[in-house]
């Protein structure tokens, strides 16, 4: 009894941290576009992944059966109280670590990690690995080749129709007075300070002003339209995410036997709806501000890709990272306007790399702790 306690207690700290590392990356580009602000892009994030989260019990069921474990160990391993206790400590804690640096990493690098070290401490070359390259690291490494790819080529598709429906760009213009302290030398070679004031207009940065768009399509602001096709694809990648990220953890709990499936993704959709609220704001300035400025156009064709690789990979019973899909449909967009920072995508496809083996590491660590 003690032991499916701490597996419910550690399950939902995993969700927990799940919701504080993924929680804002659908909603990323509303707020960094200032399309909506960072209150209101949450609330929309936890309510439309809470949707995912409950519709994930009707509609991708399969990624359970993947990620709790069986057909990668033995089925009695993949039950046993210290196998899953320590996949789920693992992953949570490699999840929490990268929260708190402000690094946005993948739920489903951290459980396949801690499900590869939990699963060689405890049986060594019998380990699955046609299972493992198959169903877990396959999926992974392909998600964010076909996410940039694909983003790079809807929002070149969709720049296109704009310039051919005869939209435009417009920035703001700053115009103001201004003070220039000019020194005016004097006979005595003395100076004294002289105050000028005039009138002077500069076009306002990204960090000063609204990039707006101007005409109308098909008899609608284009403004208006792009801005709420930009809220409607952002709510669909977090109700994505809640559809693929639920039932993995929920798999833990079920391959446990704790709680009736129903119960269990309730308990997770809690846990990760409170993660997000108290706990993302640092992968929330990462995700919106640092890897490209984008605009709401650039912000609706990243999300678009996003939810539609997600959504049909949930569907599919596909383990793809929802981290991966956003982070890298938002960098196909960097690739397209030449103003992705290089520095920050190599730092975060560092800790993409790290992540699985600290996780394995963790758990490899723990399981034998508990043995």
């Amino acid at each position: 009894m003690i032991g499916i306690s701490l597996i419910f207690l550690a399950t939902l700290f995993l969700a927990y941290s799940n919701g504080a590392n993924d929680n804002f990356k659908g909603v990323a580009t509303l707020f960094g576009s200032k399309t909506i602000n960072y209150r209101d892009s949450l609330y929309l994030a936890t309510i439309t992944t809470l949707a995912g989260s409950l519709c994930s019990l009707y509609l991708s069921l399969s990624l359970i059966k993947i990620f709790s474990g069986k057909g990668l160990v033995p089925d009695s391993i993949a039950a046993s109280p210290e196998f899953l206790l320590t996949v789920v400590i693992g992953a949570g804690l490699t999840i929490m670590l990268a929260t708190l640096t402000g690094f946005p990493i993948s739920t489903t690098h951290s459980l396949t990690g801690a499900l590869i070290g939990a699963g060689f401490m405890a049986v060594g070359a019998q380990i699955n690995l046609n299972t493992l390259i198959k169903s877990f690291l396959l999926p992974i490494l392909l998600s964010p080749l076909i996410s940039v790819s694909l983003s790079a080529l809807l929002y070149s598709g969709l720049h296109h129709l704009r310039i051919q429906s005869g939209v435009c760009k417009e920035w703001c213009v700053c115009v103001g007075e201004t003070e220039q302290i000019i020194p005016i030398l004097q006979p005595n070679s003395l100076a004294y300070l002289e105050s000028i004031k005039g009138i002077d207009a500069s076009i306002g940065t990204v960090d000063e002003c609204k990039e707006r768009y101007t005409g109308k399509f098909i008899g609608i602001e284009y403004q208006k339209l792009i801005d709420l096709l930009h809220i409607f694809s952002a709510g669909s990648v977090s109700f994505a995410r809640g559809l693929n990220d639920t039932p993995k953890i929920a798999a833990l709990l079920m391959a446990a036997s704790v709680f009736d499936i129903k119960y269990g993704i309730m308990a997770i959709a809690a846990g990760m709806a409170m993660g997000g609220i108290l706990n993302s704001h640092k992968v929330a300035q990462t995700m919106s501000k640092k890897i490209v400025p984008l605009n709401p156009g650039q912000g609706f064709a990243a999300n678009l890709t996003a939810a539609i690789l997600v959504f049909f990979a949930s569907i599919a019973g596909l383990p793809v990272s929802t981290t991966h899909v956003s982070v890298g449909s938002i960098a196909g967009i960097g690739l397209i306007n030449k103003r992705g920072d290089i520095k920050v995508i190599s730092d975060i496809l560092l800790a993409w790399i790290l992540t699985l083996p600290v996780a394995a590491v963790l758990s490899a660590g723990i399981y034998l702790a508990l043995k």
